[in-house]
């Protein structure tokens, strides 16, 4: 996984990296394969547990913490929109690796505790969308309670507030917590990807299989969306997701966020950007960074930049008074 210019201004004796916590959730999990991956660059990490994926943002936005590590989509409930609308909000901040994990849980309680015993049961609100079908079969008298992560889950029921809690198996061990059911998930093979976030810099050098996302808002007036959409299409950039979510500022108006399949130093997307910043009310550009899996689009995005160049050559000659076929 390569590193940008922005962990190479990170001090020698390590970085400080925001994330959901408190220890034991799968947000440190990722946050640990990061940090063995290189992301944060050398030294120790410092590991630095808030409350939310805003939070996490925002220390890095105040000077508190050099990186964070948030979830950004999963497999199940897509995306992760309280990251996205912190990553909005503010600027100052994107992008720069991403990777992705397995999700499965454990369901702890305190020692001797029954699933019979359990009434109410907490966890991550997200997490409570992958873990539904198995509370209804197994502890279908249980109450959902919310958490502010699967790991403080796990601490509430350590503490007596809860009976159950649905986290990684580590929060059992760090909470003094029996696992009473391993590898729970209504959805076999769920995954959600993580990201880091830094303070803005240099984008994560073009690695040939890369993510480009930006958000943006749009005059509110007709066909503004698919004109913008067309300056992709026209110059063969693929759209991996686009959502929308309320600007929260007037009603009615919406921020669109876009994930591209290419980097910022390809032609075509960086043509498609400056065409976009013409159209949009406000853009913002979240990074450009490695994708954590590929599905052969890389491919074809080669065959283009390819055709592309071709075409310059063939440009440069015409100017030049040449032939050229």
């Amino acid at each position: 996984m390569s590193t940008s210019s922005t962990t190479s201004a990170v001090s020698a004796t390590g970085a400080t990296v925001a994330y959901l916590g408190p220890a034991g959730t799968f947000t440190e999990a990722a946050l640990l394969r990061f940090a063995e991956s290189g992301a944060f660059g050398g030294g120790e990490i410092t590991q630095l547990p808030v409350n939310s994926s805003r939070a996490a943002i925002d220390a890095v936005r105040h000077g508190e913490a050099d990186f964070a590590c948030v979830a950004i989509e999963n497999s199940v409930d897509g995306a992760v929109t309280s990251t996205f609308d912190a990553l909005a909000d503010g600027g100052g901040v994107q992008i720069y690796h991403e990777l992705e994990l397995e999700i499965a849980f454990s369901i702890m309680v305190r020692p001797g505790t029954r699933l019979a015993d359990v009434r109410t049961l907490a966890t991550h609100p997200v997490a409570h969308q992958q873990v539904r079908q198995w509370m209804a079969e197994h502890v279908p008298e249980a109450a959902y309670t919310p958490a502010s992560s699967n790991a403080a889950g796990a601490e509430a029921v350590a503490e007596g507030r809860a009976d159950a809690a649905a986290a990684p198996d580590r929060a059992a061990d760090l909470f003094g917590l029996e696992v009473l059911a391993a590898d729970v998930a209504d959805v076999g093979g769920a995954r959600t990807r993580f990201v880091t976030v830094g303070p803005r810099g240099v984008p994560t050098p073009r690695s040939g299989n890369d993510t480009t996302s930006v958000v943006f808002t749009l005059p509110n007036e007709p066909s503004t969306l698919v004109g913008a959409l067309t300056e992709f299409a026209q110059r063969g950039v693929d759209l991996s997701r686009i959502e929308s979510r309320p600007t929260r500022r007037v009603f009615g108006t919406y921020n669109f966020y876009v994930d591209l399949v290419g980097h910022i130093d390809d032609a075509p997307l960086a043509e498609a950007l400056r065409a976009l910043w013409l159209r949009a009310e406000n853009i913002t550009f979240l990074g450009s960074w490695p994708a954590a899996s590929g599905d052969g689009r890389e491919d074809a995005l080669a065959a283009d930049l390819a055709r592309l160049e071709r075409a310059s050559t063939w440009v440069d000659a015409a100017r030049e008074g040449k032939e050229i076929s």
